[in-house]
């Protein structure tokens, strides 16, 4: 039997194999109302990656002239790896960069996309089975969006790197129904809307920052997802209970920290400019140092300064842990912050075009209807 830990009905679960408990007569007319709203918003945020309406591919972008993201913004080319390349070569590395840290948020959105499915098969509540099914929908069609960009831009994904890997394969496939709900509505989503706003903020192609921002106006509610179960869930964990999901979440922090995005992850880009990666690593590590890291954690759309920001609003952050993160930022500071994340307001402006675009599509859709009823 998966380990719950929860105090809601809302999050009963069975095992996976247990399919004749879903279909108990009395299951269906216990269907909660707590998700109830972020299910009725999804038709609001509804998009086609398809549909041009919502994103043209198609809008041109010359990669050997300009970078994805400016050049300041790539480790690589802060240390003497830029000494080794000439101005072509700066600009291609940094795209090859993106074509990594890109084709990593792919890998990460069908690890969603499977863990959602796999909750579909273990959430008790037909409540919470709904949301889970229509997140997975939402996930297919991250998948779908960024595989076109991909196509587009490269032509195909590069493999997954080792740590994310690990990371999704442990959430996908674990009986322990908080680490899905922790781990990948919480910390991988959070992580995820931290990288989308930066990528809105600062990216140079319009075809990816327009990609994040449909992105996103989804993931704010599938984080939203993780944090209604921790406000109805973490006070009312035992002691050990609550250590238990304290330790995992730091041990995954740190791995996550050190080990996601390192020379070892992307090595894979490194030999077509002749540069060893354990040399590209060294050259990093001088001018990258933990002094670098701290000053990166201050910015408001840092992947991991918004990891940390929602273990902490969560309650999941105790005295006994806060030593760990309070080395990288200041939890005083960051608790005044309230728990909003980067890229909230960015998918609430989202909102708005889709609105827009949809009642649009209605319209045309309703004519066409009737015309064809008259004729």
């Amino acid at each position: 039997m998966a380990q719950q830990i929860t105090y809601d009905k809302a999050y009963d679960t069975i095992a996976p194999e247990d399919f004749p408990a879903m279909l108990d007569v009395p299951r269906y007319g216990r269907r909660t109302d707590a998700f109830d709203g972020i299910i009725s918003a999804t038709h609001d945020h509804f998009w086609d990656p398809l549909d041009r309406n919502y994103i043209d591919y198609d809008v041109p972008f010359d990669m050997s002239k300009t970078p994805i993201m400016p050049l300041d913004t790539v480790v690589e080319l802060r240390s003497a790896v830029a000494d080794r390349l000439d101005e072509q070569q700066k600009i291609g590395l940094a795209n090859d960069v993106m074509h990594w840290s890109i084709s990593n948020l792919l890998h990460g959105e069908q690890g969603a996309l499977s863990l959602s499915a796999s909750l579909c098969h273990i959430l008790l509540d037909p409540g919470a089975q709904e949301y889970a099914a229509n997140q997975a929908r939402e996930e297919a069609r991250h998948v779908t969006g960024f595989t076109r960009y991909i196509a587009k831009r490269w032509g195909e994904p590069l493999p997954v790197g080792k740590t994310i890997s690990a990371v999704l394969t442990d959430l996908v496939t674990t009986e322990e129904v908080y680490k899905k709900i922790v781990g990948m509505q919480m910390l991988i989503e959070g992580i995820a809307m931290g990288s989308f706003a930066t990528l809105n903020a600062k990216a140079n192609d319009p075809v990816l920052r327009r990609l994040v921002q449909l992105v996103m106006s989804d993931e704010a509610f599938h984080h939203r997802f993780g944090r209604i179960w921790a406000a109805k869930t973490i006070r009312h964990l035992s002691e050990d209970e609550h250590r238990k999901v304290e330790d995992w979440s730091a041990q995954l922090f740190q791995m996550l920290l050190f080990n996601l995005i390192n020379a070892e992850q992307k090595q894979v880009i490194y030999a077509k400019y002749g540069l060893d990666w354990q040399w590209v690593r060294d050259a990093m590590k001088e001018v990258f140092t933990d002094e670098d890291r701290r000053a990166n954690l201050k910015e408001s759309t840092n992947i991991f300064r918004v990891l940390i920001k929602t273990l902490l609003h969560a309650g999941i952050i105790t005295s006994r842990t806060a030593p760990l993160y309070a080395v990288w930022v200041d939890m005083k500071e960051l608790e005044a912050e309230g728990d909003g994340i980067p890229g909230d307001i960015v998918a609430d402006e989202m909102l708005v075009v889709l609105r827009e675009i949809n009642a649009k599509r209605k319209r045309i859709g309703a004519k066409d209807m009737s015309a064809a009823a008259a004729s």
